[in-house]
């Protein structure tokens, strides 16, 4: 029970550090690295999607300004609504990712085998989907940074480490959440409609109710998660 409980407030206190860091001056640059990881999780959140609809995901692209595109070809099951789940499954990767991290961190077996698997991930994802020698550089040290952890810390610092990207994961939902809000933006320079905007195009609703579903769907989830990590 003690356990939990300082766990929990670790996550606490990672979450509020967090949010004071990002107002400081000069926070920004601090937790970059983890504003790129949630872009990474965005991005595959789109590519894996549309995968799983029947299209063939090619490839990702990180910028510097913690943008993303995913590319992806083929049609697409479900019509209309395949293009909107592959649009909402970028705003939702983080979020999934993050409370499946939290919630893993539950069973300490499960840590142990968890970190050196998201660490081979990144690691391969170099490899085959990721174009553009900025994406590659972040993500691969991102990765050899976690197989450090997996295979020379205690299980203490494994855990807190899963954690700590967990909240930063689903505080990328409270950093971006204008562009949640956003009939579109900014991508590598070029203009694209946002995620809530192709969702508009392909499901008629307002682009700002999908964005306040989103919200509202991924808070929902966050404290299913912390209520299934902290129950008894």
């Amino acid at each position: 029970m003690e356990d939990k409980k300082k766990n929990l407030y670790y996550l606490i206190a990672f979450a509020i550090l967090s949010i004071l860091i990002w107002h400081v001056p000069g926070g920004y640059y601090i937790i970059y690295p983890f504003t790129i990881l949630s872009t990474w999780f965005h991005e595959m959140g789109h590519g894996l999607t549309a995968l799983i609809l029947g299209g063939q995901f090619q490839h990702i692209e990180i910028f510097p300004d913690g943008s993303g595109l995913a590319s992806f070809s083929g049609s697409l099951y479900l019509g209309n609504i395949g293009r909107a789940l592959v649009a909402a499954g970028g705003p939702l990767g983080p979020t999934l990712v993050g409370i499946a991290l939290i919630s893993a961190t539950k069973h300490e077996k499960i840590t142990i085998y968890l970190l050196p698997i998201f660490a081979s991930l990144l690691f391969i994802s170099v490899f085959l989907l990721i174009q553009g020698l900025f994406g590659i550089i972040i993500i691969l040290l991102i990765s050899i940074i976690l197989f450090y952890i997996a295979f020379r810390m205690e299980i203490k610092w494994k855990l807190l480490t899963l954690q700590f990207i967990g909240i930063q994961a689903c505080l990328s939902l409270y950093m971006n959440i204008e562009y949640l809000f956003m009939e579109g933006a900014i991508v590598g320079g070029v203009q694209y409609r946002s995620d809530v905007g192709v969702m508009e195009n392909a499901l008629i609703v307002p682009y700002w109710i999908w964005g306040l579903f989103i919200v509202i769907f991924s808070i929902f989830l966050i404290f299913k998660s912390l209520k299934y990590v902290f129950s008894e």
